[in-house]
């Protein structure tokens, strides 16, 4: 069975309180457009995430709104801007590295929250029934274009109710498979 391949671009997740202090008390996310999983929306918003180096200026704040904030970069974007970001889950920010966040009417130092997102498959459990995994579960993936078929080892299973069938790649990812559109899990 195969199944969609995203490229998930450099993003930020933030908690209201977040949200508040970069864009104004009361502020509440506007959608751009709405996102492959059931009820996440690429926001109009955006801040800059600055890091010792330098800094990443438009980078999209998706919705809605998480009990934590979350900056997901790729490995080059992290580097890029002096910071050692782990591969991580997403939500598994535990000791990972912060940054700064600056909005038009403020800014936030986030201690902890910059991660490289582990690549990951989000499954239905009809069709994690189908593909025959289960949630948790670390498989390979085939996918890539004319040129730049490859294999990506190390791909967690994500199984919900609340999910919609696609894998998530970053953006260093994707470069390296041509822009893969669709994959299927080799055995």
């Amino acid at each position: 069975m195969k199944f969609l391949v995203e490229t998930s671009a450099r993003h930020v997740h933030v908690c209201k309180e977040t949200l508040e202090a970069l864009f104004g008390a009361g502020y509440e996310l506007t959608v751009k457009k709405p996102l492959s999983q059931p009820g996440q929306y690429a926001s109009n918003e955006r801040v800059t995430v600055v890091g010792p180096k330098r800094e990443l200026a438009n980078v999209s704040i998706l919705g809605p709104c998480r009990g934590a904030d979350q900056v997901e970069l790729s490995a080059t974007d992290a580097r890029s801007i002096g910071i050692s970001a782990p591969v991580r889950e997403s939500g598994d920010t535990a000791g990972s590295a912060g940054c700064k966040l600056v909005g038009p009417c403020g800014e936030v130092e986030l201690k902890e929250g910059v991660i490289v997102a582990k690549r990951h498959i989000h499954v239905t459990p009809e069709d994690a029934e189908k593909l025959g995994v289960a949630d948790k579960e670390i498989v390979k993936v085939a996918c890539g274009s004319e040129g730049r078929k490859l294999v990506f080892d190390d791909v967690v299973i994500r199984v919900s109710e609340k999910f919609a069938t696609a894998m998530h790649i970053d953006t260093d990812e994707s470069n390296a498979c041509g822009g893969a559109s669709e994959g299927e899990i080799v055995k």
